[in-house]
């Protein structure tokens, strides 16, 4: 393995992806793990992390069959906001039943279904800056491990500091799935790429405002549930 000046590069420029698609993955392992007791939220982090990158190692192993397929995205981005809706929406009143060992699992079984939905795009730019590199590609598997370890582990600091940051993250993952939405293969092939290209913005934004919506009216309803059976 020679350190040419393009393998180098090609180094700085995998970090960088990491630094900017991590991030999504730290908000997804925060907000899941953010009503963990103290002493489950560092292992429910670990294996959120894992479980991010083992999918990004399954999916690296089938990324060619995976990116033709269409109705992925549209099924993908769909289950996201579902996701993004409960984590804004809260289940407070739930969690007091459970034990703390199905909180964890529930975590993490959180954390797998929206990194299942996030890491096919993660993936995808690790490999275009590879280049067909493989240690290069291990290389951005690897480096994303303390990455989103370190953000979950900030991003839990602020939700616990700043509340609406919850609300924020949620909307982040809305705007995530809208932009999975419209870049499904189906309806590029349909609408046409220029058609759909124009349409990725708003269709995220929207997402993030039918979240923020959805979200709230759920938080409400719950919140009157509550109030009732204490009554």
């Amino acid at each position: 393995m020679e350190l040419t000046p393009q393998f180098m590069i090609s180094v700085l420029q995998i970090i960088w992806i990491d630094i900017l698609l991590s991030g999504d993955n730290a908000v997804v392992i925060a907000l899941a793990c953010r009503s963990l007791p103290p002493n489950q939220r560092r292992i429910g982090i670990v294996l959120g992390a894992g479980v991010a990158v083992g999918l990004r190692i399954i999916f690296a192993l089938m990324i060619t069959q995976l990116l033709a397929m269409p109705f992925l995205k549209l099924v993908g981005g769909l289950l996201l906001l579902w996701i993004a809706v409960k984590l804004i929406a809260g289940e407070e009143e739930e969690e007091k039943d459970i034990a703390p060992s199905e909180t964890l699992w529930k975590a993490v079984r959180t954390i797998a279904i929206a990194d299942a939905v996030m890491s096919l795009d993660n993936v995808v730019a690790i490999a275009a800056a590879s280049h067909g590199n493989v240690w290069l590609f291990i290389f951005g598997l690897l480096f994303s491990i303390p990455l989103i370890v370190m953000g979950a582990t900030l991003v839990m600091t602020l939700l616990a500091r700043f509340p609406i940051l919850i609300w924020a993250g949620a909307v982040l993952l809305g705007w995530v799935a809208g932009h999975m939405l419209a870049t499904d293969p189906w309806l590029v092939e349909r609408y046409g790429q220029a058609t759909m290209k124009s349409l990725e913005t708003p269709a995220a934004v929207a997402a993030g405002l039918f979240v923020l919506a959805v979200g709230f009216f759920m938080r409400r309803r719950n919140g009157a549930a509550a109030g009732h059976d204490k009554a």
